[in-house]
């Protein structure tokens, strides 16, 4: 050993011990010019002392000055960790025991160091056990210290205690994140993945904790999106919120939907996804459709599969005729959630009656909506009403699935007839378009224009966007065109949309149409 290296290791362990030893009215030296403090003060506003401290122990003073008595912890753990690299792992006899669980846990030393939890516990244990414990850490920091030319004194063996509220860290899991202290790759269950998330964090085990993270990222279905949102939330992990919500905008309707699992979804979270412009659905319809499931399976709580729609509706129209079921206390706090809706973009007639038989929105929505509704047919598709794409816009979907080559879908409002198409050009080239159509050029009679009013008008006016999702390698891919004022008429070129063009290896391909008619 360098007199360097052992000075550098008698600094530390100096520092280290001065946190952690027992108050008594003496001096303490902080830095080479002897700064001191009395140690009863656990910081007493010596910013040159804090400075000195900080050049000792190689560490940021910036950091130093927002948690100045957390700086010894912090240092150790990184002292010991760094050594562990290129240290083997100790197969003898454990020298430190943790008591947690109604369970004694084995461990060695530095393996434990990787947790500043267990760092803080075994320090604090050290300083109160030994009339010397500056010996029995400078013992430490020897013993650690590359390059030793003879065996290091043994070191004391220590029992330390770890008291655990958190129901969702079970012995299993706790089990499995200890054994991540002594390998780097240890397999994870799904199943476990929560409790060993819950078992870092109390361990303050960063590494593992964001490998729980990245696996849950991975692994979101719906069964586990509200668990693992829950737990994003609970522990302030925002890139595991933020996953779980980009996630649910992709397969809120097309996925969650049509399973039970949809009722396990929390409000909160769904209220971010309805507000969301990345939301993607098939249609206007298609979500609130989504909604008024979400809305029976909290009513029902019995219920293991998800309903036919026939059974919904059946449901809302059992309630008295005299009072919509928004306005009726149940539903008075669900109001944010349909306020979010798009109903000014539900135009087709069969599904504008739905609504009004169910009775489930305020008789002043309806009246609004047919407004609206009337004006813009009585004006040749100008929707007066609308100035936001973002927030406003009517909204439809494709989802590009693997085995399409081509798929397309025809559209109808207000008399204006569109085709949304996506085309797949190669392994990974597609593009996404639209095109105004004539209602007699469909191939054969449909839901989309029957009972449906036509225009004839020439052209007409469109703001629109096109937007698609996919996901590769755990993180989504968004393209999208610019927002796009076009006049539409019957004949190439003016028929047709700017194409939205990509290139991704991700399958399935979510496409959005977002359009309002402005006043032409």
């Amino acid at each position: 050993m360098t007199v360097g290296t052992l000075l550098s290791s008698r600094i530390r362990g100096q520092a280290l011990f001065d946190f952690f030893q027992k108050p008594r009215l003496e001096r303490r030296i902080a830095g080479s010019t002897n700064r001191w403090r009395f140690p009863k003060e656990s910081f007493s506003g010596d910013l040159l002392a804090l400075s000195q401290l900080s050049k000792s122990l190689s560490i940021d003073f910036d950091d130093a000055l927002r948690s100045p008595d957390r700086v010894c912890v912090t240092q150790i753990q990184k002292l010991f960790t760094e050594n562990l690299k290129n240290k083997a792992i100790q197969s003898g006899e454990a020298d430190v025991i943790l008591e947690c669980l109604d369970y004694k846990w084995e461990l060695h030393q530095p393996q434990l160091f990787q947790s500043k939890t267990l760092t803080r516990l075994y320090l604090v244990a050290l300083s109160r056990s030994t009339t010397d414990p500056l010996r029995e850490l400078d013992k430490l920091l020897r013993a650690q210290t590359p390059g030793k030319s003879r065996e290091p004194s043994p070191i004391k063996k220590m029992t330390i205690s770890l008291k655990i509220n958190d129901p969702l860290v079970t012995r299993v899991a706790f089990a499995s994140a200890l054994k991540n202290l002594y390998m780097s790759e240890v397999e994870m269950d799904m199943d476990d993945v929560l409790g060993v998330l819950a078992s870092a964090h109390i361990l303050q085990f960063t590494a593992l904790f964001q490998r729980c993270v990245a696996i849950m990222m991975n692994g979101l279905t719906p069964s586990t999106i509200k668990n693992f949102y829950m737990a994003g939330c609970k522990y302030r992990e925002e890139q595991l919120t933020k996953a779980c919500e980009k996630w649910l905008e992709m397969n809120l309707v097309p996925l969650v939907g049509k399973q039970i699992h949809l009722r396990n979804i929390p409000q909160e979270l769904l209220h971010k996804v309805l507000k969301s412009p990345s939301l993607f659905t098939f249609s206007e319809f298609h979500l609130l459709k989504t909604m008024l499931f979400w809305v029976y399976l909290q009513l029902n709580h019995k219920i293991q599969t998800i309903p036919i729609y026939e059974t919904v509706l059946a449901f809302f129209n059992s309630f008295p005729r005299k009072c919509a079921f928004l306005d009726r206390d149940t539903g008075q706090c669900l109001m944010p959630l349909f306020t979010c809706l798009h109903l000014h973009g539900i135009t087709r007639g069969k599904d504008l009656e739905e609504i009004r038989q169910i009775n489930f929105f305020p008789e002043a929505w309806l009246i609004h909506i047919t407004a609206n509704h009337y004006h813009a047919l009585e004006s040749g598709g100008d929707m007066a009403h609308l100035k936001d794409l973002t927030t406003q816009a009517v909204r439809f979907g494709l989802l590009f699935t693997q085995e399409y080559t081509t798929y397309s879908k025809t559209i109808a409002v207000y008399g204006f007839f569109f085709e949304i198409k996506g085309i797949k050009h190669d392994a990974t080239s597609y593009s996404f378009y639209m095109q105004r159509i004539k209602h007699t050029d469909l191939k054969f009679p449909s839901t989309v224009w029957e009972h449906s009013p036509v225009s004839l008008r020439a052209e007409r006016l469109m703001k629109y966007e096109i937007r698609a999702h996919t996901l590769v390698d755990g993180k989504w891919q968004e393209f999208r065109t610019n927002q796009i004022t076009q006049k539409f008429g019957f004949v190439k070129p003016s028929c047709k949309s700017h194409a939205l063009k990509i290139q991704t290896v991700g399958i399935p391909i979510y496409a959005s149409f977002a359009f309002i008619f402005p006043v032409s």
